[in-house]
């Protein structure tokens, strides 16, 4: 396994990292337990959840993830071989705290849910899950259109961070960071952070993959230049680019098979891009799924790969990606294809 540095904190985390957000719905327990056993035996030590999970969301499975890794942690008596990120649900969702956007007393509310479902005194890396201005993520890409007034983000900012800095001296958090965020909040938070002597913004969890690569070329220097790194989520876009879906293809117990929102990822380009990928990877010899991770990897602004899987099968081929280095005819191909297929959804 490879390592690198979680932002300018003390942290090394896996470069592959445990995405946990099937457990429970699609995962039983056990299933979860075994994953974690696998991922922690081959040298995965950074686990990503967040009190919202499992996924689909809904009131009836809220917090069930963490549930089970609190579960784990009882019973593996090894809190302390993991480093633990969860996350607080941004506005919206009205089984959680009436759709409350996130501000001192909701963020004391959720780590201590967070806390108490996970088994644990504390969570090395807190992460606000969605901005309450709203963003472009979630498929809002093509309607996206920022309306807020900044000054009052601004202040809400600095009201996080000074709770952050409270919980972190009360020893419940080590490290805060960020998600579904943009450029002028990625910004804003590292400089407010650096103004006013609070905790800084160690990494931003956004979607990154083959098919999804808004983070750059703007995110991607910020992350960079800023020691504030990417923790790719969707790194195989769901697993459309393994091929599963190609062709209308549905597996039996597949995600797009339970999915209860709309698919904002369906379209003709989406699968176009995918075959030619798919096609890409059978050219050289490569697995697909591993293909479009190591490529993930490979990137310098990425801290860590959060993959996700619901059979053993294909947590073993995702963590094998750690091996795959790809050529110089493979990156000239992924480029091409990307040119051809720009942004599919």
């Amino acid at each position: 396994m490879e390592y690198r540095k979680l932002g300018r904190t003390d942290l090394d985390i896996s470069l592959i990292g445990l995405g946990t957000m099937t457990w429970g719905v699609q995962n039983t327990q056990d299933d979860g337990f075994e994953q974690m056993d696998y991922a922690l035996e081959h040298g995965v030590n950074f686990f990503d959840t967040a009190e919202m999970y499992a996924v689909p969301p809904s009131a009836d499975t809220y917090g069930k993830t963490e549930t089970i890794i609190g579960n784990w942690f009882a019973s593996r008596n090894n809190r302390d071989k993991v480093i633990l990120a969860s996350k607080i649900t941004g506005p919206g969702l009205s089984w959680v705290r009436d759709g409350q956007g996130i501000n001192k007393k909701n963020i004391q509310l959720a780590l201590e849910g967070s806390l108490k479902r996970l088994k644990t005194d504390y969570i090395d890396l807190y992460q606000l899950h969605w901005p309450n201005r709203g963003s472009y993520h979630f498929g809002q890409s093509w309607d996206f259109a920022p309306d807020f007034k900044a000054r009052e983000e601004e202040e809400n900012f600095l009201e996080v961070l000074q709770t952050m800095q409270s919980l972190i001296k009360e020893g419940k958090i080590r490290h805060v960071g960020l998600s579904n965020e943009t450029a002028w909040g990625m910004t804003k938070w590292l400089t407010l952070a650096e103004q006013h002597s609070l905790p800084r913004m160690a990494s931003i969890q956004n979607e990154y993959s083959l098919l999804c690569r808004y983070f750059e070329p703007d995110l991607s220097e910020i992350a960079l230049h800023e020691d504030c790194g990417l923790l790719a989520w969707s790194p195989l876009c769901r697993g459309s680019l393994s091929g599963k879906y190609l062709n209308g293809a549905r597996p039996e117990g597949s995600r797009l098979t339970i999915e209860t929102r709309p698919d904002h990822r369906a379209h003709i380009n989406t699968e176009l891009a995918t075959q030619k990928y798919v096609e890409l990877a059978m050219q050289h010899n490569l697995d697909p799924s591993q293909m479009a991770l190591a490529f993930v990897n490979s990137r310098p602004f990425i801290s860590s790969t959060l993959i996700g899987a619901t059979k053993m099968q294909q947590l073993k081929t995702d963590i094998g990606s750690i091996e795959i280095k790809l050529s110089d005819e493979v990156i000239k191909g992924i480029a091409k294809i990307r040119r051809d297929y720009p942004m599919p959804y």
